[in-house]
């Protein structure tokens, strides 16, 4: 039973570097012919959820007139940390 195994010769190299290039070009070939195609389905996608929220935000400030309505300050959640450390002042000695 013989095995044929490729040999690393000039040829072979010339062949993996010729498929190489080839992908290449053919990858930017498809990627320049549907990415416009692409770029548009993602602006529509943005555009359509920012209308959204545009319209969910329209009819929850819609109050009627002479109503009143009171806007409760969010509690904070955050609280600041003070306690960082201690400022000390250097001065520089002769």
């Amino acid at each position: 039973m013989m095995i044929h195994i490729n040999e690393a010769g000039p040829m072979n190299f010339l062949r993996t570097l010729l498929i190489i290039i080839l992908a290449y070009y053919v990858i930017k070939f498809v990627v320049k012919l549907f990415a416009p195609y692409l770029l548009k389905k993602a602006v529509d996608k943005v555009q359509k959820k920012a209308e959204q929220q545009y319209r969910n935000q329209q009819q929850e400030s819609s109050v009627e007139e002479g109503k009143t309505v009171i806007d409760k300050k969010p509690k904070n959640g955050k609280q600041s940390n003070n306690s960082v450390g201690e400022y000390v002042d250097f001065e520089e000695l002769d």
